[in-house]
């Protein structure tokens, strides 16, 4: 009744509603009507490549259980950060980093498809962790070059897009490196999406810092604790619990921006559509193939947004 009255508790609402109503119908109507004549074998003749890539199939089990077990560390890891209410956080870490371990051996050349993204997304939030947390805590650091440093970088890479970094790793790294000694394209976009991911976690980790009393720094100190033990099992817990929405938006946004990958040759999600596009058999299907690819990002977001969700309820996080 309450929302009838919103929508229609007005001659102005009423005919906005309505217009809403009639707009959604059309656009609705005309979408279904597209999708049941579309031509849709272009997606289900390569499914397995959107999310495998170029893997083998007898290789294929090894992709899901490495992201199953990395997924599995990353949550033993968050439990031992008491991000999340794990009672053995620690057997969950390393029941996951073992299983990742064993199944984790595939040729780094053929990494590809959605695998590769969520693989992508995954280890440079992981790998971007500790950096960003030592950047939180070098920028209010009491040292003026090491809180200079780490401002610098902030600033700097926060001020590029992420793109200039992809290229800078693709094209200018190797000068850098000894000759004959190559890195592989995907090590080179880890290390892009690293060094990007941490610039912004560190902003959210300062955040959350700053949220903690300075009383938790001298209740630690009381108990014993030296600088680095009340930082690691007093304060940082405390900051990441305020900023775990942050944390899972940024994960998403880095999932999503995976698909920048494809521009410097990369066959992620968004790679493998354009080259399942370029087959002269799939010439102006590119309807069908960007709406699949349109909801597998929204599937995959939206399941990390309802997990992050979960994580926030556990947690108390926003009741009173």
């Amino acid at each position: 009744m309450r929302l009838i009255r919103a929508l229609f508790g007005s001659p102005g609402n009423a005919l906005l509603t309505l217009f809403l109503l009639a707009l959604l119908y059309a656009l609705g109507k005309a979408l279904l009507l597209w999708a049941l004549g579309a031509q849709w074998w272009v997606v289900t003749e390569n499914l397995r490549y959107f999310f495998v890539g170029q893997l083998p199939p007898e290789l294929t089990w090894r992709a899901w259980v490495t992201l199953l077990a990395g997924l599995v560390a990353l949550a033993g890891w968050l439990g031992r950060l008491g991000i999340l209410p794990l009672p053995k956080a620690g057997w969950v870490l390393v029941v996951g980093i073992g299983a990742g371990v064993l199944a984790l051996p595939l040729p780094v050349t053929l990494w590809s498809g959605l695998f590769l993204s969520l693989l992508l997304s995954l280890s440079a939030m992981a790998l971007a962790f500790p950096l960003g947390v030592a950047l939180a805590f070098a920028r209010q650091s009491r040292l003026v070059g090491l809180r200079l440093l780490a401002i610098a970088y902030i600033e700097a890479v926060r001020g590029v897009p992420l793109v200039s970094l992809l290229f800078l790793a693709f094209v200018t790294l190797p000068l850098f490196l000894p000759e004959g000694f190559r890195l592989p394209q995907v090590v080179r976009a880890l290390l892009a999406f690293t060094l990007f991911a941490a610039a912004y976690l560190a902003e959210n980790v300062r955040g959350g810092l700053q949220a903690v009393p300075k009383g938790q720094w001298e209740a630690a100190y009381s108990l014993g604790l030296s600088p680095f033990q009340a930082a690691l099992y007093v304060v940082l817990p405390q900051a990441l619990r305020a900023v775990v929405p942050a944390l899972v938006g940024q994960f998403i946004s880095l999932f999503k921006d995976t698909s920048l990958v494809a521009l410097i040759g990369i066959l992620d999600l968004m790679g493998v559509a354009r080259a399942v596009l370029a087959n002269p058999r799939n010439v102006g299907l590119e309807r069908e193939v960007y709406l699949f690819l349109a909801v597998v990002y929204l599937v995959v977001s939206g399941a990390f947004s309802y997990v992050g969700r979960l994580v926030e309820r556990r947690m108390g996080l926003g009741v009173r």
